[in-house]
């Protein structure tokens, strides 16, 4: 092991504790975090963002990633603040670290947050991908029904049209092995969500590497851990009182599509944030990761925008937690990488490194 791999391995250690914290105390995402890393190998948004370098390091700007996002939630049928935040500064990542050209794939209510949240990222957003392709500080958006049919209709022309580096979802409702979506507390969802899987799962089957951030089991690419979540995870099968979901479908709330690269968080969004954090550190250049106060001026104008917290309300927050917890949580992610990065100390990193404890033979049995 080098210095520069030991350093990676801890920021990403780093990385995960923070996205994992559990400010509420109920324990979902520490849960689901054991099969995310165990299927990962190792810290889970770093070997994302690995991947991601892999795939767009050095590719023209007219090349595509598709940025998938949108959960609506009763009773106000309107989506959620969590996705739709992070998704919108994963793009501005996106833009930072690659020159690439994201592409969100969201639900029409989701539209007023993109086109209203673009300008204050210094972003132009089209509604055509071409137009987008590169385009400097570009980026489009295009639009999935919750009819079913209408939606097969749109992905089968985004299928046949250019083809993305990768597809990355993240708080995408996701149906499950019986097609039907739910919320949470397994309350049937179907009828008023995108039906966005069968793009997630076309791209896959055309070969492209699929990424996917949850915090629950019911979004796109959680089928990756679909044992461990029916065994641990609540109204989605099993023994107990809190089983299966709430609409006789009988199958629980646990999405059926599977992701190549799967990242489990306490909110989505903190994963996301995550996987910024590590590519600004493998890039080696902070500003891919947005600040405290642009955290604030894109969950502020989500909110303007329609969007709602868990909770159902407009006052900005995300997942129940305030924009004050989110400010510090992408703080904290943004030092542990920008000390990592100017960090230096010969000895140590080469004292730590003598000793061999991190060495796989050695790590593994600790």
């Amino acid at each position: 092991m080098t210095e520069r791999e030991l350093s990676e391995y801890n920021v990403g250690e780093n990385l995960d504790q923070l996205m994992n914290l559990d400010p509420r105390g109920y324990g979902v995402c520490r849960v689901l975090y054991p099969a995310s890393r165990n299927y990962a190998g190792g810290p889970v948004a770093m070997h994302a963002a690995k991947k991601l370098y892999e795939l767009l390091d050095g590719k023209p700007s007219d090349t595509i990633v598709y940025v998938m996002t949108g959960f609506i939630l009763r009773p106000h049928l309107q989506p959620e603040t969590d996705g739709i935040t992070g998704a919108l500064l994963f793009v501005r990542a996106l833009i930072q670290a690659f020159g690439v050209t994201p592409v969100m794939v969201i639900p029409e209510k989701n539209k007023p947050a993109v086109l209203n949240c673009a300008p204050l990222l210094g972003l132009h957003v089209y509604d055509d991908i071409e137009t987008a392709r590169g385009l400097p500080l570009s980026f489009a958006y295009t639009v999935i029904s919750v009819d079913q049919a209408e939606a097969d209709a749109q992905i089968n022309k985004l299928l046949a049209g250019a083809r993305p580096a990768a597809v990355f979802s993240t708080e995408t409702a996701g149906a499950n092995i019986s097609g039907e979506y739910h919320n949470a507390v397994g309350v049937n969802m179907t009828g008023i969500e995108a039906k966005q899987d069968n793009l997630f799962s076309g791209m896959q089957k055309l070969g492209v590497p699929a990424f996917a951030v949850g915090d629950l089991g019911n979004e796109i690419g959680m089928g990756t851990i679909e044992p461990h979540i029916r065994q641990f995870i609540p109204y989605t099968g099993g023994k107990g009182t809190f089983t299966g979901c709430k609409c006789g479908c009988n199958t629980g709330i646990t999405a059926a599509t599977k992701a190549d690269f799967l990242v489990t968080a306490t909110v989505s969004d903190w994963g996301v944030y995550a996987v910024i954090a590590a590519l600004a550190f493998i890039l080696k250049n902070i500003a891919i990761m947005h600040d405290a106060e642009t955290e604030e001026m894109v969950l502020r104008e989500c909110c303007l925008s329609g969007m709602v917290d868990m909770t159902g309300s407009l006052l900005p927050a995300i997942d129940g937690f305030s924009v004050e917890i989110e400010k510090q949580i992408v703080a904290l992610m943004r030092s542990t990488v920008e000390y990592a990065l100017n960090y230096s100390s010969e000895t140590w990193f080469k004292a730590v490194l003598e000793k061999g404890f991190y060495e796989p033979a050695v790590f593994r049995n600790y």
